[in-house]
């Protein structure tokens, strides 16, 4: 089967999908990275294809539409969060020593509860990805090692790549063709997050030099690869604050180009902020 006929099939089941590349990422490059700084901060209202998870649709033409732009596209992901019943992803690692499924049984035991049988994906880097419906309506964002070691949460805004596509690692495959189980109760609080604070506008950067400066470091984090990025974001929000100059609006549009390609927003606030607080002489 094509990544398209993956995508379709998932499609059927009730979920919004979009193309995704052998990186992981979407595959479709945004149609405003050439746009001034300053400009509005677009989802997708413009209908144009380009704005990540946001262009997830059920609709399987305007899919169809978007495979056929990005014929490289290796794979597929699948938005989280939405609906009557959202989805909720919960990728568990196995690498460099940490162990995210032996976690997650850790963290049932601890609130005392039973993880129910759900729809397991394998990961091509040996972890899982288990699927489960989230509560609706209730502020469940993506998180990164929140709930334990190797233990990361997709909610709305995230994504999980789907089972047929192919990455750089391998494929990722049905391990547990269960049907998808509702989210232990007792463990939904600790997913919940309070509602983002409302973004000020990037103020405009006047003169040539700020605006080449801005669009170089969001270049550079754009450009990230597959484990990269947060490193990407680091190394640019330093060359921010460094400059002293709107250093807090560029590292903001650099918090925006991290998230649009899957970065989790408050891990990608920590990093800026990491960066905002290192002495000057730890800095990359």
């Amino acid at each position: 089967m094509t990544p398209l006929e993956y995508a379709l099939r998932m499609q059927e089941r009730g979920y919004d999908v979009f193309p995704t590349t052998r990186m992981k990422l979407p595959a479709l490059r945004s149609p405003h990275r050439n746009d001034p700084p300053g400009a509005p901060r677009c989802r997708g209202e413009c209908g144009r294809f380009g704005h990540g998870v946001h262009d997830a649709t059920n609709d399987p033409n305007r899919l169809a539409d978007m495979f056929a732009a990005a014929p490289y596209a290796a794979g597929y992901g699948i938005a989280c969060g939405r609906g009557d019943y959202p989805l909720l992803g919960v990728d568990l690692d196995r690498k460099n020593g940490v162990d995210g499924v032996a976690a997650f049984v850790r963290l049932a035991e601890q609130y005392g509860v039973t993880i129910p049988d759900t729809t397991t994906i394998a990961t091509a880097s040996g972890g899982q990805h288990r699927w489960f419906i989230g509560p609706a309506g209730a502020p469940v964002q993506n998180s990164a090692s929140k709930l334990g070691p190797g233990i990361d949460v997709r909610g709305y805004g995230g994504y999980l790549i789907g089972p047929g596509s192919m990455t750089t690692k391998g494929a990722y495959t049905v391990a547990h063709a269960h049907p998808v189980a509702e989210f232990p109760d007792a463990l939904v609080p600790l997913t919940l997050t309070p509602p983002p604070k409302p973004r000020r506008p990037m103020p405009t950067m006047p003169g040539p030099r700020r605006g080449a400066a801005l669009l170089g470091l969001v270049k550079f984090v754009l450009e990230a690869g597959q484990g990269e990025l947060n490193n990407r974001l680091y190394w640019a929000a330093c060359r921010a604050y460094e400059t002293g100059t709107e250093a807090d609006a560029i590292s903001r549009a650099l918090v925006d180009a991290a998230v649009s390609l899957g970065h989790p927003d408050r891990a990608a606030e920590r990093t800026v902020s990491s960066a905002r607080n290192a002495p000057t002489r730890n800095r990359p």
